[in-house]
């Protein structure tokens, strides 16, 4: 079996373990947690998340001056270019910790009165941990990029896999001791740092990645500035589309209505895993393919049309599934209190759907350099998003803010 086969087939059964693991310890949580806490968890998740824009989308132009020195035989450049990320990265993840600082100092301008004096004290410790997390994260983006690059699925899923089944291991018993969200964050930045660990070590002892610190070509992150900031255009507008309903939730109505719209974001995040788990893994190809000859469209064309119709097939079954007996899976497995995650994942879902089918048309784009007219599309329709939400969240509460992003998916991924 390679890997290409190997990473799919792991992916989606990281996504079984993941259902089956969330299917157990999600209603414990919530109900150890409460929905206030849950509310908070997710609130001040949704702000640090903000963070992950630093990045600024250069973790996804790697695999593209990669493969091309690849096909160059320059192993000296891509030496380079490690080094190059490496430094890039590193900045990034000091930048990280500062605005982390400041942001924390500032809690309470940036989540206004929707909070009491004790969620603003745990927030500021989940904020935290959640920054060094982050921090952590994207060093390992380096290393992340290099195991795609080398095709390193079956390691880097099972590793995946690994995080997944420990992670509610660890953090039950610390939620059953009474130590709340600061237990799972806590949690989640230990195994954030081992898989940090594990990645660097693998990547230099196994691949025998080579970093030079020397000698940077300087027209080289000029081009890629160029090449990433309408990516960073679209993390912006994927992070508005995901992220800011539960910070306008927070600020207009409370952590309980948070806590309804991050079940049904939690659920529409395992689903776009899915579509994801097939396309993730021809992003090597695709680049491959562009550096060994930008015109070569067939070849192209055939490799989409064919993940296309397989992300088709999953995306359908698991959709109608959810429209048929989502409504009872909500109330059993979260508590009826939720029931309004059933719609807010209706209108999160059912949009997105026609994207996900065709989400390897995006990295095609990417690689032939191709991407900037949709990036500044879809940044204008995800600034109607946020407008079009703040009244429906008025009037309607967290099943309003949902129905403002799928007008705002509709019109930019269906329409457009």
């Amino acid at each position: 079996m390679n890997q290409k086969k190997a990473g799919v087939l792991l992916t989606y059964f990281s996504e079984a373990i993941k259902i089956l693991t969330g299917l157990v310890y999600t209603p414990i949580m919530l109900r150890l947690l409460g929905q206030n806490e849950y509310g908070l968890y997710q609130l001040v998740f949704s702000v640090v998340s903000y963070l992950s824009l630093l990045s600024m989308g250069f973790a996804s132009s790697y695999m593209r001056f990669y493969s091309k020195r690849k096909a160059e035989k320059d192993e000296d450049g891509i030496a380079r270019l490690n080094g190059m990320f490496m430094c890039i990265f590193g900045v990034i993840s000091v930048l990280c910790i500062i605005c982390g600082f400041v942001m924390i100092s500032n809690i309470t301008l940036i989540f206004g009165s929707g909070l009491n004096p004790d969620e603003y004290s745990t927030a500021r410790v989940l904020m935290a941990f959640m920054v060094v997390g982050l921090a952590i994260t994207f060093l390992n983006s380096v290393f992340d990029c290099n195991l795609i690059a080398h095709e390193e699925f079956i390691f880097q899923k099972s590793l995946g896999l690994m995080q997944s089944i420990l992670n509610p291991f660890f953090t039950l018993p610390l939620l059953i001791w009474g130590k709340g969200s600061v237990g799972i964050v806590l949690v989640s930045t230990a195994l954030t740092l081992c898989y940090f660990i594990i990645n660097c070590i693998y990547s230099i002892k196994k691949l025998k990645m080579r970093f030079k610190f020397y000698g940077f070509e300087f027209s080289l992150l000029k081009e890629m500035w160029v090449f990433t900031f309408f990516i960073f255009i679209s993390q912006i507008i994927d992070q508005v589309n995901w992220s800011v309903d539960k910070l306008l939730l927070g600020r207009l109505v409370g952590t309980n209505a948070v806590a309804i719209y991050g079940v049904g974001g939690q659920i529409n995040s395992m689903y776009l895993q899915f579509s994801t788990a097939v396309s993730n893994v021809f992003v090597p190809s695709v680049n491959r393919i562009v550096a060994e000859d930008n015109n070569n469209n067939v070849e192209l064309t055939s490799l989409f049309t064919k993940v296309g119709r397989i992300q088709f097939f999953i995306m359908m079954l698991v959709l109608s599934g959810f429209v048929l007996i989502g409504k009872p899976f909500v109330c059993i497995w979260a508590g009826k209190q939720y029931l309004k995650a059933y719609y807010v994942t209706l209108f999160l879902i059912i949009p997105v759907t026609i994207p996900l089918i065709q989400n390897l048309g995006i990295e095609i784009q990417r690689a032939k350099n191709m991407h900037k007219s949709r990036s500044l599309v879809y940044l204008c329709i995800s600034v109607m998003n946020v407008i079009i939400s703040i009244p429906l969240i008025k009037e309607y509460g967290e099943v309003g803010a949902a129905m403002g992003t799928a007008f705002a998916l509709i019109i930019g991924n269906i329409i457009f």
